[in-house]
Parts: structure tokens; sequence; C-alpha cells
């Protein structure tokens, strides 16, 4: 990941150059990677969303259609094209996201490695911020359990909105996510334990920035499905004004 490490580095050394504190600069680099990569996260979660919403559905045509899964893809390729949802949409931001989160992960576990050699970013990592004496040293508890508990968070309110996936049972989605659900922040509070305090304070600043990011989308779900809704209606009250229209034109023949 080193293609996306170097980049990541000389962006940190320009923050730290101008705030001249080696933690606020990780806060800072934080914000400006979790806002850059928002319309990712974004599109992603409405693919998700929409997905979700079309379980039902899909869970339908395989019952009917048990068996047969060549027509169980073509209706399900109907039911993506009547929804306006592209499957593949929801991976391909995951797949961008992921190089350049390794690339943070692998710049901060070693930042000297990463960045241009300077007197000045020498000895930066290894900077005192609020209790932490070294950043270059694990801090045993309080950025860990921070880590831990708004990864807990984050990935609670991501299950909510993405919800059960087509193709999936709803038992299935229950288990899967229940074990993720707490034993995801669990290992990252076991590993925040053995890694660099910058490195911490990147993912739990990460985090809490992606429950704001997860209220948001929320929101944005409400309108979206609001809309649909309205759409819904719109559309049925059209049939039914068509439908008495044909009956009173069929009587008047009569």
């Amino acid at each position: 990941m080193t293609i996306f490490a170097k980049p990541i580095g000389y962006l940190l050394m320009g923050i730290y150059k101008v705030v001249g504190n080696y933690g606020i600069s990780l806060i800072l680099l934080t914000l400006i990677v979790k806002i850059a990569l928002y319309p990712l996260y974004a599109k992603q979660m409405k693919s998700s969303s929409g997905m979700a919403e079309m379980s039902e559905k899909s869970q339908e045509i395989q019952r009917r259609y048990a068996g047969d899964r060549e027509k169980i893809n073509e209706e399900m390729q109907k039911l993506y094209a009547e929804a306006g949802v592209n499957p593949v949409s929801g991976c391909l931001p995951m797949l961008i996201q992921f190089p350049v989160i390794m690339g943070l992960f692998t710049l901060l576990r070693n930042p000297i490695k990463y960045m241009p050699a300077s007197s000045t970013m020498m000895f930066a990592n290894h900077e005192s911020f609020l209790w932490i004496k070294d950043l270059a040293q694990p801090d045993m508890w309080i950025l860990p359990i921070a880590a831990g508990v708004s990864t807990f968070f984050a990935f609670s309110m991501n299950s909510a909105m993405t919800m059960q996936q087509p193709g999936a049972s709803a038992g299935q989605t229950k288990a899967m996510n229940a074990v993720m659900k707490y034993f995801f922040p669990l290992s990252i509070l076991w590993l925040a334990r053995s890694y660099p305090a910058g490195l911490a304070i990147y993912w739990a600043g990460g985090q809490f920035m992606q429950i704001f990011f997860n209220l948001r989308m929320n929101k944005v779900r409400e309108k979206m499905k609001e809309e649909r809704e309205n759409k819904k209606l719109i559309e049925r009250a059209e049939r039914e004004l068509a439908r008495k229209k044909r009956a009173r034109m069929k009587g008047s023949y009569q």
C-alpha cells in the first residue's frame, strides 16, 4: 500500500508544518480523508439501502422459481432495473475506499518510512498529546476503549440502515450482524492496545465521524423513502383515475 501511504504521508507532513502538533495533525488528516471519502460512502449506503428494501420481493422470486437459477437471475435483473438499483455499485465504493484506508494504516504504523526525510518530522510521531506521552507507543486503555465504543455504535447504525440483503434469510442476517456487532469492536479494542496511539486516534476519530455520517445518511434515506411512498401514492391514484375513466367510457357505449 506504499502507493497510497506516501501521498498521505506528504499530506500529513504539510498539515504538521502548518499546525505544529502531531496529534492535531492526525485529527485534521482524519477529517480530510473521511470528508474526501464521504461521497463514496454515501453512494455505497444508498445502494445497500435500496437492495435491503428489495429483500422481500427477492425472497418471493426465489420461492416462486425455486430450482430455476436462470429464471431467478432474470427476474432479479428485472427487479433491480425497476428499482433503479445496481448491485455492483454498492461494492465499487468499498473497493475504492479499502486501499486508501490500508494506506493510512500502513503510514501511521511507521510514519517516518513513508514521509520525506526531514529533521522536523523525525521525532514528530514521538510527541506527547493530551494524556499520551508518546504517540508512537500504544495507549493501553482510553484510546482503545474510545475506538471500540465508536466502532460499536458506527457498526450498529450501519447494520440498522442496510438491514437484510437480498439472497440471505432473516435468521442468517440477524445472526451474522449480532456476531459482528460485538466481535468487531472488541477486536478493534484489542488491536488498538498494541498499535501506536497515533493510529488509534485516527481510527477512533474516523469512527466518531462515521456516526455523524450515519445520522446524515439516515435522514437522506428517510427522505428517499418518503419520496418513493409519495410516488407510489401518485401512481396508485393515476391508475384508479384511469380505471374509473375506462369504466365511464364503457358505460357510455352501452
